[in-house]
């Protein structure tokens, strides 16, 4: 079955369940520059595999799917670093770092299938 739109795509769709679980978990964070830095790169991982997918050719399409990877990366570091600075349990770091782990083996599957 070939993809016939962006919101089809499962790495999609995760991507926009781990924005919304971002934003639930920081949403009362006072710290508004790391809170404005981890929502801004959450937001990336699935706008970009949804432009990329709107391109014209399988190589845009990859490029577009490493930057949502490298998003993915950015929120996985900023987790640790919340961590560290006691903005979050060790819960909530476990729960954020599998979501971005899931994201991130999709993207990977997806940039593979596509080559």
């Amino acid at each position: 079955m070939k993809i016939q739109k962006f919101e089809d795509i499962i790495a999609w769709q995760r991507a926009q369940d781990h924005a919304v679980l971002i934003y639930n978990t920081f949403r009362t964070l006072d710290d508004s520059n790391f809170k404005r830095q981890i929502y801004r790169a959450v937001i990336s991982i699935s706008n970009n595999i949804a432009e990329g997918f709107d391109r014209q050719s399988n190589k845009e399409f990859s490029r577009f799917l490493y930057i949502a990877l490298g998003s993915a990366s950015e929120v996985k570091s900023m987790t640790y670093l919340a961590y560290r600075l006691r903005y979050i349990s060790a819960k909530e770091k476990e729960r954020i770092l599998e979501k971005c782990s899931e994201v991130c083996r999709l993207i990977q599957g997806f940039i593979k299938s596509i080559k």
